[in-house]
């Protein structure tokens, strides 16, 4: 038996992964234990939880892979700072003492972090590195259905590299072509998920559904000014506009002049049709970069599959359009796409590429992404009992039923079962569930639930045996990463739309399912599979009984700025604190108004914007 732990840290989004002789055995961020979004700081908690998970101490532990490889990204730091002195002074002396303190000397600071777990670890031999751009293509080839794909990775930087292209066959990854840093378009996104007022390496999904409620009107400028598009879609970014290389902030006054509007403020400025017209234009232009990309390789490599990864491949409507332009036969999207996939990839590419295992069977490999802890009956009735929770007990059967109609009649639901998911998406196991046919739904939940900003749109958990009779989908999208139209006789079209802006296209019906139908008649689709989630998959198909609908508003059971919950009291918390109608956990069920009032707190404010 070779069992392998996987971390990735230090950046953001900290993780931990076990994988036993090839199989993963258990995945989860750090930010769900320490309640910390995108927590960056070593995953202790997460580490903890995958050794008992699998039941074996990290004495035990064969390898220890790390995702990236902290020599190669302090020369990159030194050599940007050298490229660009005297400007980014001030970034550099402040960012030296934590590089000298622990990122330099990496593997004896990890070392010593690692005997927390276990005092008979001693073996500082077992720690590995791998590269990070290697990290998350591995993380995306080796679970993938594929025996042969080409890999494309998109981020903001790892090492050196922003965007490299590998191609797996079997159990061999070979790394073949790299676009280096300042030139990223995992940065180039990120810097107008600044410009616009939201947070980096957080805010980019806000930017991506705000777009449609733009129109691309400044595509040319950043086209003629900002970023270089080759035929075979490498690029190059004017660095005049961009701070991010050296600064202490993404763009410079250049950038906002260039647009004629300085950085939003969150606080005090509103989100105006200007802001959705620059998130229109700039998700234009990463569609067409991605688009150029995927054809000419596709072209000159003729190999069917693709495998997405790194954060750009979370662009679900970017990917929709490479399979609605049938640029590949099918791509697989790894679900935890951004760093935290890091720690998968690493440990997964080690399995493969060092030890030389084969790989014996092509199907997806990441159990729907149900990865991290889950907790039994007798485990959450204690829980409650605890909580001072007042609660019922059901069996299942009568549970589906139950819960199905609390739906149809418009109740919100927390949702509680099962694994949690690994990624940032809610698939089933820690989501708040709601009735997709109801017009005022969208805004209830943006605005009462989970208190966030009203232009954001809600997915869609879809019978996957339904899907193709809802959406314009062929294709499985297990893991919400892909965006399909609502079909044409699902849609109700309106003259209205033509003379309505911004947030007002809100207000129109759109679809029979308008509370998951997007401005553009689009949606981010969830395919919920009987064999990957069958209690999920039973609910779905009691409420389509009810209701002739096979779909349920999906959101992460979460409030803005909070990590998704991961223990009971973290979900009976979310429930009291906000205006979820009902709370299930497992075989139990929970009403609002059966509920002690002075277990509620003030929720809104507790999480900082995100």
């Amino acid at each position: 038996m070779t069992s392998i732990l996987g971390i990735s840290a230090f950046y953001h989004d900290s993780a931990a992964t076990l994988i036993v002789d090839g199989e993963i055995i258990a995945a989860v961020q750090e930010e769900r234990f320490t309640r910390k979004k995108n927590d960056e700081r070593y995953p202790f908690n997460s580490i903890e939880f995958v050794l008992s998970e699998g039941n074996i101490k990290l004495s035990e532990i064969d390898y220890i892979v790390f995702f990236e490889k902290p020599f190669l990204k302090f020369e990159r730091l030194l050599e940007t700072y050298l490229a660009f002195a005297p400007s980014g002074f001030k970034s550099f002396r402040m960012s030296m003492p934590i590089w000298l303190r622990e990122k330099l000397f990496q593997k004896k600071f990890l070392f010593e972090k690692l005997k927390q777990h276990d005092d008979n670890f001693k073996d500082i031999n077992k720690i590995k590195f791998s590269e990070h751009h290697y990290s998350h293509a591995a993380s995306a080839f080796f679970p993938s259905p594929f025996q042969e794909a080409v890999i494309l990775t998109l981020d903001g930087v790892g090492e050196w590299a922003t965007t490299t292209l590998a191609i797996g066959k079997n159990n061999n990854l070979k790394m073949l072509k790299e676009i280096h840093f300042p030139h990223s378009l995992g940065l180039l996104y990120s810097a107008f998920t600044y410009y616009t007022g939201f947070k980096v390496n957080s805010g980019e999904y806000k930017l991506m559904g705000l777009a449609p409620y733009g129109n691309p009107i400044f595509k040319d400028k950043i086209l003629e000014n900002l970023v270089d598009i080759k035929e075979d879609g490498s690029f190059r970014l004017n660095m005049k506009y961009f701070n991010y290389a050296t600064g202490l902030t993404m763009t410079n006054e250049k950038f906002s002049l260039l647009f004629g509007n300085p950085v939003r403020d969150p606080i005090k400025d509103k989100i105006t049709q200007f802001h959705m017209d620059i998130a229109a234009s700039i998700q234009a232009v990463t569609e067409e970069i991605i688009l150029k990309l995927t054809k000419s390789i596709r072209k000159e490599y003729n190999i069917k599959y693709l495998c997405l990864a790194g954060g750009v491949a979370l662009n679900c409507v970017a990917n929709g359009r490479i399979l609605k332009n049938k640029i590949f036969e099918n791509i697989w999207i790894q679900p935890a796409a951004g760093d935290a996939g890091g720690s998968l990839g690493a440990a997964l590419g080690y399995w493969f590429r060092e030890l030389s295992n084969p790989r014996k069977e092509f199907k997806d490999k990441m159990s729907g992404s149900y990865l991290g802890p889950k907790y039994d009956n007798l485990t959450v009735e204690k829980n409650l009992i605890k909580l001072d929770a007042n609660f019922e007990k059901l069996d299942d059967e009568k549970l589906m039923k139950t819960v199905a109609k609390e739906l149809s009649q418009n109740k919100i639901i927390g949702w509680f079962q099962g694994k949690m998911e690994f990624g940032p998406r809610a698939l089933g196991s820690r989501s708040i569930l709601a009735n997709p046919t109801s017009e005022t739904m969208q805004k209830e939940l943006n605005l009462k639930i989970k208190f966030r900003e009203s232009f954001r749109p809600f997915a869609p958990s879809v019978l996957s045996e339904e899907a193709s009779s809802w959406f314009y989908l062929e294709n499985e999208s297990p893991y919400m990463t892909l965006v399909a139209e609502v079909k044409d006789d699902k849609k109700i079209k309106s003259d209205l739309q033509k003379n309505l802006f911004g947030i007002e296209k809100l207000n129109l019906k759109r679809s029979s399912i308008p509370a998951v139908t997007h401005v553009d008649y689009s949606a981010r689709i969830q395919t919920v599979h009987k064999d990957t989630n069958p209690r999920y998959h039973n609910l779905i198909s009691e409420f389509f009984k009810l209701t002739n609908c096979p779909i349920l508003v999906n959101t992460s059971f979460n409030v803005r700025g909070e990590p998704i919950v991961c223990t009971i009291e973290d979900a009976y918390k979310c429930f009291m604190g906000t205006n979820l109608d009902v709370l299930v956990c497992e075989n139990f069920i929970l009403y609002k108004e059966k509920q002690i009032n002075e277990n509620k707190e003030n929720y809104k404010d507790k999480f900082k914007q995100d």
